[in-house]
């Protein structure tokens, strides 16, 4: 595939654009708290639960304790993962790809319980429970 000169220029404008706004100088594993801590150039410290980022889920603590910063600031890597996490999702609040994080954003609406959810479970239920579905015949 061939790069042209002007798209070359667009994506290094991007890039640094990109950079400008934040890069990680540190990155740690929290083991106490099960987190990863990240330090960028501008003072910001992003904290972020292990178990939120897609990559990590299922990482041993001691999978987690390695961490490295590629040069330009802009990605993590696990080597005894094979796993990246790239920097400017996690200071945009994304985790994983859009199909895993509308699944944790399901799971934890699905869980989540109020007075409201509570007393239309109660009344759904005085009907006779969910309605069942129709087959298609």
């Amino acid at each position: 595939m061939e790069i042209t000169e002007q798209e070359f220029q667009a994506a290094t404008l991007r890039g640094e654009k990109m950079r400008r706004r934040g890069y990680a100088v540190s990155a740690d594993y929290d083991r106490h708290q099960n987190r990863l801590v990240v330090g960028l150039n501008t003072g910001v410290t992003i904290m972020v639960p292990v178990h939120l980022i897609q990559e990590l889920t299922a990482a041993a603590a001691d999978e987690l304790e390695e961490i490295e910063i590629s040069p330009a600031g802009t990605a993590l890597h696990w080597p005894r993962l094979d796993a990246d996490v790239y920097v400017p999702s996690l200071m945009q609040g994304i985790y994983g790809t859009k199909r895993w994080m509308a699944a944790q954003l399901g799971a934890a609406g699905g869980s989540a319980t109020s007075p409201a959810k509570a007393a239309a479970a109660r009344a759904n239920g005085a009907k006779g429970g969910r309605p069942r579905k129709r087959s298609e015949s």
